[in-house]
């Protein structure tokens, strides 16, 4: 059960991690890559993902991207522990078990609020603005 979950949440994940084109018409006969000349509102165009022009710009969408999926992967603790709390039925080491769960989901989120304080902060300091 636990594998299926695993897996689940890891597919999500990977499929919230493409950008994908809001402007492509589906059953279109000719798919283009967005670029000025080629494209227009009579050809359907592709969005680039990677909309980046300096490695900087690349590593703060990585970064921002890894902190986007910890913080879901720390909600779903939540729920997980929630639930495990809830449906312990009175059982000791099953009320333990979601106490635990939620105590390190929130120390999971003040590590990521934090991190992503520190890199923002460290991001703003070396650009200068």
């Amino acid at each position: 059960m636990k594998k299926i979950f695993l897996i689940i949440i890891f597919v999500i994940t990977v499929i919230s991690l493409f950008d994908f084109p809001t402007n492509v018409a589906f059953g279109a006969d000719e798919m283009t890559i967005k670029d000025t000349e080629t494209c227009s509102p009579e050809k359907t165009c592709i969005h680039n993902p990677i909309d980046t022009n300096t490695p900087q710009e690349l590593i703060g969408k990585v970064i921002s991207a890894v902190l986007g999926i910890s913080g879901s992967l720390a909600l779903l603790m939540f729920i997980y522990g929630g639930f495990t709390w809830m449906l312990s039925g009175g059982n000791a080491e099953k009320v333990t078990k979601g106490k635990n769960t939620l105590v390190w989901a929130s120390i999971g989120l003040i590590v990521i609020f934090s991190s992503y304080a520190m890199v923002n902060t460290l991001f703003k300091g070396l650009a200068g603005s």
